[in-house]
């Protein structure tokens, strides 16, 4: 048993059982065991691997689509540009790298990251230096928001329901023989269910995450205030059901309960949700990674990268196109939506 598991089970006796979303926070933000508070959890000596980590093009192709959009927007001063839970940094650092070329685009901004994790903080220092450092999107300075978010909604701790007749049950983690175990605790009806009567039966099961209205709705605002762009890219989908909870340890799923505080815990982002939270901002309708990636030239990009290259580089380079990209990868399981002022045309790449 962990230490955070220990910590988890003396909680759960004294006051009873957690809701996943209770569990979920404590288990990647605890300030001393949890996830995010005590390692670096990225490439191969970590748990997973982000985009921006396989390929710079990543990074490039969002960055780009961002410069494109502040210059569709007439180009405005005092930009904020910021990234949400920005790993290591490397996404905004090839960002920065791939705008440079883009008159008056980095006289016109400031970078600002928002992350929670000690760790990940140093390690965003080295890469992108003199970027400002804040707690939450709230905390972002007032001005047009040119904003990017990789696999950032997928950490925000979700509650699961479990439809009961015309009720719902939620699921909470308890303990059973001194063990975390999951258990059902019945609600009756849940107004924030409401609309998920006509299209659920007996026994499936809705989740929905507390976090994401308040964050999308205050970056949606802004956009629609002072012009910005924002965009979301994440593995999820539209109108979801079903149990997406996962725990993912040394690149390999693992059992969410067995060692809080060891493993990454994530679920599926349901866009619609993204979508309604973010008014009076426009929504995108929702792409696919690999489809927007083209859109957005990944492809010629790609060409000239491999100008030069053999062997081994060459094969790690076409291999990492054919992982962010392809169907069978990570093309068609990722997804993105951007967020853009009523008044202007949608960013590059989104219909």
């Amino acid at each position: 048993m962990t230490p955070l598991a220990r910590l988890l089970a003396e909680r759960i006796a004294a006051t009873g059982p957690l809701t996943l979303a209770d569990y979920m926070a404590e288990c990647l933000l605890h300030p001393v065991h949890g996830y995010y508070a005590t390692r670096d959890p990225l490439g191969a000596a970590g748990d997973f691997t982000t985009a921006p980590e396989i390929s710079q093009m990543f990074g490039e192709c969002l960055g780009l689509c961002l410069a494109q959009s502040w210059l569709d927007q007439g180009a405005p001063r005092g930009v904020v540009l910021a990234e949400l839970g920005p790993g290591r940094g490397t996404l905004m650092a090839d960002a920065l790298r791939a705008t440079r070329g883009v008159p008056g685009f980095h006289d016109a901004l400031t970078v600002h990251l928002v992350e929670a994790s000690p760790t990940l903080r140093a390690e965003q220092a080295k890469r992108v230096q003199g970027a400002q450092l804040h707690d939450t999107v709230a905390d972002l300075p007032e001005g047009p928001l040119f904003l990017l978010a990789n696999e950032f909604l997928d950490a925000l701790p979700i509650r699961q329901f479990v439809r009961a007749g015309d009720g719902w049950s939620e699921r909470v983690i308890g303990l059973r023989d001194g063990r975390l175990a999951w258990g059902l605790r019945h609600l009756g009806p849940v107004p924030a269910l409401a609309h998920r009567h006509a299209d659920t039966a007996e026994g499936d099961v809705v989740e929905l995450c507390p976090a994401l209205p308040g964050i999308v709705a205050e970056i949606g605002r802004r956009i629609a205030a002072h012009a910005g762009a924002a965009v979301f890219v994440d593995y999820g989908g539209w109108h979801l059901t079903g149990d997406t909870f996962q725990a993912v340890a040394r690149h390999a799923y693992a059992d969410p309960l067995e060692a809080p505080g060891e493993a990454d815990l994530t679920a599926h982002v349901d866009f619609e949700a993204v979508a309604q939270a973010a008014a009076p901002a426009r929504t995108t309708a929702m792409v696919a990674q690999g489809e927007l990636l083209e859109r957005l030239g990944i492809g010629p990009r790609a060409e000239r990268l491999a100008r030069g290259l053999a062997g081994d580089r060459l094969d790690s380079h076409l291999a990492a196109l054919r992982r962010l990209t392809l169907p069978s990868e990570m093309g068609t399981l990722f997804k993105a939506v951007a967020l853009h002022p009523p008044s202007v045309p949608p960013p590059p790449g989104f219909a």
